[in-house]
């Protein structure tokens, strides 16, 4: 097997448990500011735990910081499994949304205060009208 082949394989692994953690989490409360099982996640707070506990990839804690990221922006038409998709709310000018894709055009995400982590649809017409772009951190 060549390296580049072996890389691969091992960034779809990768992808593999984090999308898989991510489902585990579904029902976990919605909690701002938060990075943890035990106390609940933000938007931004899940892809970070996500990210480091189940791939050992550091990512941005912010949703801004994450689209400011050097890593590769990804066109809608293009999205794969594990790709970061963020979200702009209400006409707001501002990010301030993130979720993990899952494939079908599916998404899991930490909503709001009073919700918690669940799977949403990127064709829901409010999603649809909020996405704004998505990163690839792996």
């Amino acid at each position: 097997m060549n390296h580049a082949s072996s890389l691969g394989l091992d960034s779809s692994v990768r992808v593999d448990k984090v999308i898989k953690r991510a489902h585990q989490l579904i029902g976990t409360p919605y909690r701002w500011g938060g990075t943890s099982v035990s106390k609940g996640f933000d938007c931004s707070g899940l892809l970070v735990y996500l990210f480091r506990s189940e791939a050992g990839i550091n990512i941005p804690r912010t949703t801004t910081s994450m689209l400011n990221s050097k890593a590769k922006t990804i066109p809608r038409h293009n999205l794969k499994i594990g790709d970061a998709v963020f979200f702009k709310h209400n006409g707001h000018s501002r990010l301030n949304h993130v979720g993990i894709y899952i494939g079908d055009n599916q998404f899991i995400h930490a909503p709001r205060t009073g919700k918690s982590i669940r799977v949403d649809s990127l064709s829901n017409s409010y999603w649809d009208k909020s996405y704004f772009a998505a990163k690839r951190f792996y």
